[in-house]
Protein backbone atom coordinates (compact mmCIF):
# COMPACT_ATOMS: atom_id res chain seq x y z
CA UNK A 1 0.00 0.00 0.00
CA UNK A 2 1.22 3.28 -0.80
CA UNK A 3 0.59 6.23 2.28
CA UNK A 4 0.09 9.42 1.25
CA UNK A 5 1.38 12.18 2.97
CA UNK A 6 -1.84 13.72 3.89
CA UNK A 7 -3.41 10.83 4.91
CA UNK A 8 -1.12 9.44 7.20
CA UNK A 9 1.98 10.57 7.53
CA UNK A 10 3.53 8.31 10.52
CA UNK A 11 3.02 5.75 7.52
CA UNK A 12 4.00 7.85 4.77
CA UNK A 13 7.47 8.83 6.73
CA UNK A 14 8.14 5.06 7.49
CA UNK A 15 7.71 4.19 4.07
CA UNK A 16 9.58 6.75 2.68
CA UNK A 17 12.49 5.50 4.79
CA UNK A 18 12.76 2.45 3.59
CA UNK A 19 12.58 3.65 -0.43
CA UNK A 20 15.41 5.32 0.62
CA UNK A 21 17.21 2.67 2.62
CA UNK A 22 16.26 0.13 -0.32
CA UNK A 23 17.89 2.34 -2.86
CA UNK A 24 14.21 2.90 -4.46
CA UNK A 25 14.64 7.07 -5.06
CA UNK A 26 12.57 7.47 -7.81
CA UNK A 27 9.92 6.15 -6.24
CA UNK A 28 10.17 8.87 -3.14
CA UNK A 29 8.24 11.89 -2.28
CA UNK A 30 11.14 14.20 -2.83
CA UNK A 31 9.06 17.62 -2.36
CA UNK A 32 7.48 16.53 1.15
CA UNK A 33 10.77 14.73 1.93
CA UNK A 34 12.34 18.38 2.00
CA UNK A 35 9.46 20.23 3.90
CA UNK A 36 9.96 17.65 6.46
CA UNK A 37 13.67 17.66 6.48
CA UNK A 38 12.99 22.00 6.77
CA UNK A 39 10.57 21.51 9.34
CA UNK A 40 13.17 19.54 12.00
CA UNK A 41 15.15 22.73 11.78
CA UNK A 42 12.22 24.89 12.05
CA UNK A 43 11.05 22.60 15.20
CA UNK A 44 14.39 23.45 16.83
CA UNK A 45 14.73 27.20 16.40
CA UNK A 46 10.97 27.04 18.06
CA UNK A 47 11.50 25.16 20.52
CA UNK A 48 14.97 27.00 21.33
CA UNK A 49 12.81 30.30 21.03
CA UNK A 50 10.19 28.92 23.60
CA UNK A 51 12.97 28.36 26.31
CA UNK A 52 14.45 31.50 25.79
CA UNK A 53 10.62 33.06 26.33
CA UNK A 54 10.43 31.21 29.50
CA UNK A 55 13.66 32.12 30.79
CA UNK A 56 13.25 35.98 29.96
CA UNK A 57 9.83 35.69 31.51
CA UNK A 58 10.77 34.09 34.58
CA UNK A 59 14.38 37.16 34.74
CA UNK A 60 11.09 39.54 34.71
CA UNK A 61 9.26 38.18 37.03
CA UNK A 62 12.36 38.19 39.46
CA UNK A 63 13.06 41.61 38.88
CA UNK A 64 9.37 43.20 38.90
CA UNK A 65 8.23 40.86 41.91
CA UNK A 66 11.11 40.86 44.25
CA UNK A 67 8.28 39.99 47.05
CA UNK A 68 7.23 36.62 45.57
CA UNK A 69 10.74 35.79 44.71
CA UNK A 70 10.84 31.64 45.09
CA UNK A 71 13.10 28.58 44.82
CA UNK A 72 10.46 27.61 42.31
CA UNK A 73 11.62 30.40 40.17
CA UNK A 74 15.32 29.62 40.58
CA UNK A 75 14.98 25.99 39.76
CA UNK A 76 12.71 27.50 36.07
CA UNK A 77 15.49 29.88 35.73
CA UNK A 78 18.36 27.39 36.19
CA UNK A 79 16.39 24.34 34.19
CA UNK A 80 15.48 26.65 31.41
CA UNK A 81 19.37 27.81 31.08
CA UNK A 82 20.78 24.36 30.96
CA UNK A 83 17.72 23.24 28.27
CA UNK A 84 19.20 26.37 26.15
CA UNK A 85 22.96 25.12 26.50
CA UNK A 86 21.80 21.89 25.79
CA UNK A 87 20.26 22.39 22.48
CA UNK A 88 23.06 25.32 21.91
CA UNK A 89 25.67 22.43 22.26
CA UNK A 90 23.26 19.47 20.06
CA UNK A 91 22.44 21.87 17.35
CA UNK A 92 25.52 24.38 16.81
CA UNK A 93 24.12 26.38 14.17
CA UNK A 94 21.17 27.31 17.01
CA UNK A 95 24.13 29.78 18.35
CA UNK A 96 23.51 32.69 15.57
CA UNK A 97 19.74 32.88 16.43
CA UNK A 98 20.91 33.76 20.11
CA UNK A 99 23.05 36.16 19.07
CA UNK A 100 20.70 38.04 16.35
CA UNK A 101 18.71 41.18 17.57
CA UNK A 102 15.44 40.44 15.75
CA UNK A 103 15.58 37.00 16.99
CA UNK A 104 16.25 38.09 20.70
CA UNK A 105 13.47 41.09 20.41
CA UNK A 106 11.18 38.54 19.24
CA UNK A 107 11.46 36.56 22.28
CA UNK A 108 11.30 39.08 24.51
CA UNK A 109 8.47 40.52 23.09
CA UNK A 110 6.96 36.39 23.66
CA UNK A 111 8.21 36.83 27.17
CA UNK A 112 6.55 40.21 28.34
CA UNK A 113 3.31 38.81 26.70
CA UNK A 114 3.81 35.68 29.28
CA UNK A 115 4.54 38.32 32.51
CA UNK A 116 1.59 40.14 31.31
CA UNK A 117 -0.72 37.17 31.51
CA UNK A 118 0.82 35.65 34.43
CA UNK A 119 1.26 38.70 36.67
CA UNK A 120 -1.41 41.28 35.58
CA UNK A 121 1.64 43.59 35.32
CA UNK A 122 2.32 45.94 32.49
CA UNK A 123 5.27 48.07 33.54
CA UNK A 124 8.27 45.86 31.44
CA UNK A 125 10.75 47.73 29.15
CA UNK A 126 10.19 47.65 25.38
CA UNK A 127 13.91 46.09 24.72
CA UNK A 128 15.40 43.17 26.71
CA UNK A 129 17.63 45.37 29.35
CA UNK A 130 20.33 42.37 29.48
CA UNK A 131 22.79 41.15 27.58
CA UNK A 132 22.55 36.80 26.13
CA UNK A 133 25.63 36.84 28.32
CA UNK A 134 23.86 37.66 31.23
CA UNK A 135 20.70 35.74 30.13
CA UNK A 136 22.61 32.74 29.70
CA UNK A 137 24.80 33.17 32.68
CA UNK A 138 24.37 30.55 35.56
CA UNK A 139 23.90 32.20 38.81
CA UNK A 140 23.02 35.49 37.20
CA UNK A 141 19.74 37.43 38.27
CA UNK A 142 18.53 40.95 37.67
CA UNK A 143 18.63 43.72 40.19
CA UNK A 144 15.25 44.10 41.46
CA UNK A 145 13.60 47.06 40.49
CA UNK A 146 14.35 48.70 43.70
CA UNK A 147 17.57 48.85 42.67
CA UNK A 148 18.71 46.11 45.20
CA UNK A 149 20.31 42.80 44.14
CA UNK A 150 18.66 39.57 45.16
Amino acid sequence: MVATYEHDIVAWAKEQAYLLRSGQLSAIDIEHIAEEIEDVGKSEQRELASRMAVLLAHLLKWQYQSARQSSSWQRTIKEQRKAIARRLINTPSLKTSVHDVEWLADAWGDAVSITINETGMDCFPEACPWTIDNILTEGWLPSTSDGEQP
